[in-house]
C-alpha cells in the first residue's frame, strides 16, 4: 500500500512538472526562510541561558529620584554590592563589572590597548559560568593587579608558552599585574563580553581606596545570586530600610533617592530598557517570529490553493479509485502522504539552501548565530519533524476535497469545481497579498526612518573630523599642539566626550528662575577654548568660550536648551549670568547652546552642561582638508609614535562613530526587507501558479473571443481583472493593519519620521504591479497563441 502511495504521489510531482516546481520551491524558499529565522530567533533567545545558575542571577538597577526627574540608572552606586551582600543573607554573591575603558597591556614589545577589558569582583567566575581552562576560579581575582585573558587574547601575548604566573605592565604608569588565570572565549550570546578581565580590588584598594562606602558614586553594572528559593520582589522590598540606614543622611543632603530593583539576567540583553543595554530587543525578536509565520503559511497557502484548483484533473482518478473499493479515508491517507512527500523533499531543498545561505545570513544579521546548520543536529530533526506536520496541515484541506468527490458524478462527465473551493482559494489570494503588502509598508517606513535618522539635522558638524584618543596621557596636550602643525589639519580640540559616546551625569546646582539653587543630573562634557567652534554647535545667547576670560577655566559653564527648560527659563537670554555648583566648582552660566543630538536619534536630547577642564579632556579631535586624507593620516600617526611611543596609535573617523549607534537598526531593516522580498517571491509563485491553471481552464474561451475578434489587450485584461481585485481588497486589509503596527514599532524612537499617504499609495502600485507582471505573463502567453489550437478538439 505505502509502496503505492509513494509511487502514485511520484508519478504525479513528474506528469505536473510545472505545478510541481512551484509548490516545491515556494515550500523550499519558505521553509528554508522560517528556518533561518528560527536559527535568529533561538539564538536571541539564548542569551546568558548557558549559565547554570541564570534563573538566579539578577542584575541590580536603580531609579533615581531627584527634584527634576528620574533617573533610570543601568546600575547601583559603588557601595551597595559590597554593602547588601553584609546585610542580607538571600544573596550568595555580589558582583560589580566596569568597563576597562580601553585598558594599556605591554608585555616587552608587544602592546595592545584592549578595547574588551573589564574590571570585575572576586566572585565573578563563581556567579558566572566563564569556564576557566587554566587557574583557580576562586581565587583568579582575589588579589591586586590580577589578570584572567581569554584564550584568543592570551595567544596575542604569550603566543604557545604557560601565561600563568607570567607578568605583564598595565596602564601608561606600567604597573605591574599578574596572569592568574585563562578563560574560554566568552560566548557570542553573553550580554557581558570580554577578552580581559582585571580584579576590582585593584581599583578599590589602590587606585580608589574608599569606593567601596561612596553612595553617590555610580558607575559600574552589578550582579547578585540569589540563595536558592529567595522571592526576588520580596527582596527589593528590602531595600528602602536598608539604604535609610546605610545612606539616609546623604540622601536628604543631595535630595536624591534611589529605589533599587533587580533584573533577571535572562531578561537583561532583550527586555531591559536601562541606557546602554539596547543592543536586543525583544520586539523585533517577535516581529522576525511573526514574519517567519507569515512566510510559511504564504508557502502553505500556494499548496492548497494550486492542489484544490487542479481537483478537476484528478476527479476522474478519484472515480475510478471509488468504483474498484478504494475508501474516502484510503484516498485522503493517499493525498495527505503525496503532500508529506512534498514537504520532505523540500526538507532536503531547504538544508542544502540553509547551509549555503547561512554564511550571508550571519553578514546580515552581524552575528555568528551558527557556524554551519550541521553544529547543531537537533535543529535538523526539529526542521524534519516540522516538514512532516506542515506536509499534514497543508495537505489535510486538499485530502478532504478530493477524497468527496462522487464517483458517478465524476465518471458521468458532470462534475464541475465548486463556487465554495472558488471562494476559498479567492480568500486564500487576498490573505497572501495582504500579509505580503503588509511587509512592503513596513519595509518602506523601516527604511523611511533610517533615512531620517541618517539625514537628520543633529546640530553639530561630524564631516571630516578623526578623533584620536590619548587615554589621559600626560603628554595628550603636546601631541595636540603637534598636529596643529600639519598642513592638511584644519583645526583642533579637545574634549572628554563626543556625540555617540559616552560621558558622566554629574550632581549639579543651577538657579532656577525663581532664584533658588535647584539640583539636577546633568550630562557634562568638558571641553577645551575650541570645542565648540569645532564641532559647530550654535551659541543661542551670551557666548561661548574664550581665552580672553580667565575666569572661563574655573568659574564658566554653557547649558543647552533643554538644561535652560529644566530650571524653568522660556529663552535662552534668561539663564545667562545665573549661578551654578557642580562637582566642587561654582560660577555662572556665560552661554546657552543649541540642543544637538549628543546621543542617538532613539533618545530625547537630554539637559547637558560644559565646562573647561583640561585634565579632563582625553580626546583630541582634529578637522582634516579632504585632499590627500591618507597622507595626513599618516602625518598624524608619526606625531603620535614620537609623543606618545608607548602607546598603539588608533582613531576613528566622528561620522562613521556616530552612525555606528544605528548599526542594530540597519541590520533589521536589511534583515526585513530580504524577507519581505522572499514573501513577496512566494506569493508571486502562488499567483503565477493559479493564473496559469486559470488560462489553462479557459483556453477554449480565450479561443472563441479571438475568433470574435478580440485583441491581445482585450484578452490580458480579461485574465488580469479578477486578480488585480483581489490585489485591491488585500491592500484595504493591510493598509490600517500596517499602520497600526508600524506606529507602535517608531514609538521606540524618540525623533521619528511621519507616516505618510504616499507610503500606502507605493505599497499599493508595487503590490499591482507585481501582480500584474505576473499574471500577465501567462495571460499574454495565451492572448498570443493560435486559437485554431485551442479549438481543434471541437
Amino acid at each position: 500500500m505505502l509502496k503505492n502511495y509513494f509511487k502514485t504521489a511520484f508519478r504525479n510531482l513528474w506528469k505536473h512538472k510545472a505545478f510541481s516546481f512551484i509548490n516545491l520551491t515556494g515550500l523550499a524558499v519558505g521553509m528554508t526562510a522560517c528556518f533561518l529565522i528560527y536559527l535568529y530567533v533561538n539564538f536571541e533567545l539564548s542569551y546568558d541561558a548557558f549559565h547554570s545558575k541564570a534563573s538566579r542571577i539578577y542584575r541590580v538597577v536603580s531609579d533615581i529620584k531627584t527634584p527634576t526627574e528620574t533617573i533610570n540608572a543601568g546600575g547601583p552606586s559603588w557601595a551597595v554590592p559590597p554593602h547588601a551582600k553584609t546585610d542580607f543573607p538571600e544573596i550568595e554573591a555580589a558582583v560589580r563589572v566596569a568597563g576597562g575603558d580601553n585598558v594599556l597591556i605591554r608585555k616587552g614589545s608587544i602592546k595592545f590597548q584592549e578595547e574588551n577589558a573589564m574590571w570585575a569582583d572576586p566572585d565573578f567566575f563563581r556567579v558566572f559560568d566563564f569556564k576557566l581552562l587554566k587557574g583557580d576560579p576562586k581565587t583568579a581575582l582575589k588579589e591586586p593587579f590580577s589578570v584572567v585573558f581569554s584564550e584568543s587574547a592570551a595567544k596575542k601575548y604569550f603566543g604557545k608558552e604557560n601565561p600563568i604566573g607570567q607578568t605583564l605592565l598595565l596602564t601608561g604608569d606600567a604597573l605591574p599585574a599578574k596572569v592568574t588565570g585563562i578563560m574560554q572565549d566568552m560566548p557570542e550570546n553573553s550580554q557581558i563580553k570580554g577578552d580581559v578581565v582585571l580584579s576590582m580590588v585593584t581599583i578599590t584598594q589602590k587606585f580608589n581606596a574608599g569606593l567601596d562606602d561612596q553612595w553617590g558614586n555610580y558607575g559600574s553594572s552589578a550582579y547578585f545570586l540569589l540563595a536558592p528559593g529567595t522571592n526576588a520582589k520580596a527582596l527589593e522590598k528590602k531595600f528602602p530600610a536598608f539604604l535609610e540606614k546605610r545612606n539616609g543622611t546623604e540622601m536628604k543632603q543631595l535630595q536624591m533617592y534611589p529605589t533599587i530593583f533587580l533584573e533577571p539576567l535572562r531578561d537583561v540583553y532583550l527586555r531591559s530598557t536601562r541606557d546602554g543595554n539596547k543592543s536586543g530587543n525583544i520586539h523585533n525578536v517577535y516581529i522576525f517570529a511573526s514574519i517567519a509565520a507569515f512566510i510559511l503559511l504564504i508557502a502553505c497557502i500556494n499548496f492548497i490553493n494550486l492542489t484544490t484548483a487542479r481537483s478537476t484533473e484528478r476527479a476522474k482518478e478519484v472515480g475510478i479509485r471509488k468504483v474498484v473499493g478504494a475508501l474516502k479515508n484510503q484516498l485522503a491517507k493517499q493525498f495527505i502522504g503525496e503532500s508529506v512527500i512534498l514537504c520532505l523533499i523540500a526538507f532536503v531543498l531547504t538544508v542544502g539552501l540553509s547551509a549555503l545561505l547561512l554564511p550571508l545570513f550571519n553578514q546580515l544579521s552581524g552575528k555568528t548565530i551558527s557556524h554551519g546548520i550541521f553544529e547543531h543536529p537537533q535543529y535538523l530533526v526539529q526542521l524534519f519533524f516540522a516538514s512532516i506536520v506542515i506536509g499534514f496541515l497543508a495537505g489535510i484541506y486538499p485530502a478532504i476535497v478530493l477524497s468527496s468527490f462522487k464517483s458517478i458524478t465524476v465518471l458521468k462527465g458532470r462534475f464541475a469545481t465548486g463556487t465554495k473551493g472558488t471562494i476559498l482559494r479567492k480568500g486564500l489570494v487576498i490573505a497572501q497579498f495582504t500579509i505580503s503588502i503588509a511587509l512592503i509598508i513596513g519595509t518602506i517606513i523601516v527604511y523611511s526612518q533610517m533615512r531620517f535618522m541618517r539625514n537628520q539635522d543633529l546640530g553639530f558638524s561630524k564631516d571630516q573630523l578623526i578623533v584620536i584618543d590619548t587615554f589621559g596621557d600626560s603628554t595628550k596636550k603636546v601631541f595636540r599642539d603637534a598636529i596643529g602643525s600639519i598642513p592638511g589639519v584644519k583645526s583642533t580640540a579637545m574634549s572628554s566626550s563626543v556625540p555617540g559616546g559616552g560621558n558622566p551625569g554629574a550632581y549639579s546646582q543651577i538657579e532656577n528662575k525663581k532664584g533658588d539653587l535647584q539640583i539636577a543630573n546633568l550630562d557634562l562634557y568638558f571641553v577645551d577654548f575650541d570645542y565648540i567652534d569645532q564641532f559647530k554647535i550654535k551659541i543661542l545667547a551670551g557666548r561661548g568660550f574664550s581665552r580672553d576670560f580667565q575666569t572661563d577655566t574655573t568659574q564658566a559653564m554653557i547649558l543647552n536648551e533643554a538644561a535652560m527648560k529644566l530650571f524653568g527659563y522660556t529663552s535662552p537670554e534668561q539663564a545667562v549670568g545665573k549661578r551654578f555648583k557642580q562637582w566642587g566648582r561654582e560660577g555662572k552660566i556665560i552661554g546657552i547652546m543649541k540642543d544637538f543630538h549628543f546621543r542617538s536619534l532613539q533618545t530625547v536630547i537630554k539637559p547637558l552642561s560644559m565646562r573647561i577642564e583640561p585634565n579632563g579632556c582625553n580626546l583630541v579631535s582634529a578637522k582634516l582638508s579632504p585632499a590627500n586624507l591618507p597622507g595626513t593620516i599618516s602625518a598624524i600617526e608619526n606625531k603620535w609614535k614620537m609623543v606618545l611611543p608607548n602607546r598603539p596609535f588608533s582613531y576613528f573617523f566622528m561620522d562613521e562613530f556616530f552612525d555606528k549607534q544605528y548599526r542594530g537598526e540597519e541590520r533589521f531593516g536589511r534583515l526585513f526587507l530580504n524577507f519581505s522580498i522572499l514573501a513577496i517571491f512566494i506569493s508571486c509563485l502562488g499567483l503565477l501558479g493559479l493564473a496559469s491553471y486559470s488560462t489553462m481552464q479557459r483556453t477554449k474561451e480565450i479561443g472563441i473571443r479571438k475568433v470574435m475578434g478580440a485583441s491581445v489587450s482585450n484578452i490580458v485584461n480579461l485574465l488580469s481583472r479578477d486578480f488585480l481585485k483581489l490585489v485591491l481588497i488585500s491592500f484595504l486589509i493591510a493598509a490600517p493593519i500596517s499602520w497600526y503596527f508600524m506606529y507602535k514599532w517608531l514609538q521606540e524612537f524618540a525623533y521619528r519620521t511621519p507616516i505618510g499617504w504616499w507610503v500606502f499609495l507605493m505599497a499599493g502600485i508595487a503590490a499591482a504591479v507585481v501582480a500584474l507582471l505576473t499574471v500577465s505573463f501567462q495571460a499574454i502567453k495565451a492572448a498570443i497563441t493560435n486559437p485554431v489550437k485551442s479549438l481543434r478538439s471541437e
